[in-house]
């Protein structure tokens, strides 16, 4: 129990016991309660400080968890970007290559993904920054994964043209020459057999007695088909198309029509020594988009690597033509 306060009376000269009017009363009471709720304050500031409420605990753990997908996602959206790289790389350097096609450029590749104000809507929050990286992070993947499913669907046309192509392209020899025997003067320099002065020769030379049977070198259409005395004499013109053109000179005979489909391998016509001709046999060019181009560089369906080199070692040492 607490124990009374005495005051000093001067007057009787004696301790007159303490009473607090209403007015002092009220004073102390509010006092108290100031203190008890500073108290009360500081209490619970050190009690918040030191231990977590229940939905304190439940929000950490939530964003503990949202961190920790968040750098799966980062390190997912790294992994995506390096395959999409590859693949950009190995599209240009090496697809793109194989059908003589020009790469994507880097501009497009590297396009924009919208205005400033498309991530407007994003900014406000506390995490806004990087939110707004997240989401142009993602939209840059996106248009790359769109330009990289255009290149495959154009490379996908491409490979069914390539394979339209190696059809038509002249990858033969024009007769019947497993053992090279035939393989007469090659494409470049020669000696005229007939004016005996040095002049260009545009084709290959095969002998082979006369009505040996000559083969299309690729798939394509009887272009031109002429009967003559002079230069080439009877000769044909196939159009491979892809900028491919052959011709087979000093024919005896024909077997096809002017504007006839070919296949590789089908028997066009039959060696012979007409026109400006020594002897029979089969003169045989290559032309790519009017251009002469050596037919030696087109037997790739038909010989292996040794007799190639023997036949080129063949052509090239005949200083003579025939034709």
């Amino acid at each position: 129990m607490r124990k009374p306060k005495y005051k000093f009376n001067h007057e009787t000269l004696s301790f007159d016991k303490m009473r607090l009017g209403m007015k002092e009363l009220a004073l102390k009471i509010f006092a108290y309660f100031i203190g008890s709720v500073f108290l009360a304050i500081i209490y619970s500031v050190i009690f918040s400080s030191a231990f977590d409420t229940p939905r304190e605990k439940a929000l950490k753990r939530e964003i503990g968890q949202l961190s920790l997908q968040y750098e799966i996602m980062n390190r997912e959206m790294g992994n995506v970007e390096k395959v999409l790289d590859n693949l950009q790389t190995t599209d240009d350097n090496l697809y793109r290559t194989i059908f003589a096609a020009e790469p994507i450029p880097s501009s497009i590749r590297a396009g924009g993904t919208g205005g400033v104000k498309r991530y407007e809507e994003l900014n406000g929050f506390t995490n806004s920054q990087l939110i707004v990286e997240t989401a142009h992070r993602l939209d840059r993947i996106r248009k790359k994964i769109g330009v990289q499913s255009k290149s495959y669907d154009e490379l996908i046309l491409l490979a069914k043209k390539k394979e339209a192509m190696l059809r038509c392209m002249p990858a033969i020899q024009p007769i019947s020459n497993k053992d090279l025997k035939r393989t007469a003067s090659g494409f470049g320099m020669r000696i005229h057999p007939i004016y005996k002065i040095p002049k260009f020769h545009a084709g290959m030379d095969f002998t082979a007695p006369t009505g040996t049977s000559v083969y299309a070198t690729g798939d394509g259409v009887v272009e031109e088909l002429t009967s003559d005395r002079r230069e080439l004499g009877n000769h044909i013109v196939l159009d491979h198309g892809f900028g491919y053109e052959t011709v087979y000179a000093h024919l005896d005979g024909f077997n096809v029509k002017r504007g006839q489909k070919v296949k590789r391998g089908d028997v066009i016509g039959f060696v012979g020594s007409t026109g400006l001709s020594i002897a029979p046999h089969l003169h045989y060019e290559v032309k790519l988009n009017g251009q002469n181009v050596d037919p030696a560089l087109y037997y790739f369906s038909d010989l292996t690597a040794d007799e190639y080199d023997r036949m080129i070692e063949l052509s090239t040492k005949t200083g003579q033509t025939f034709d």
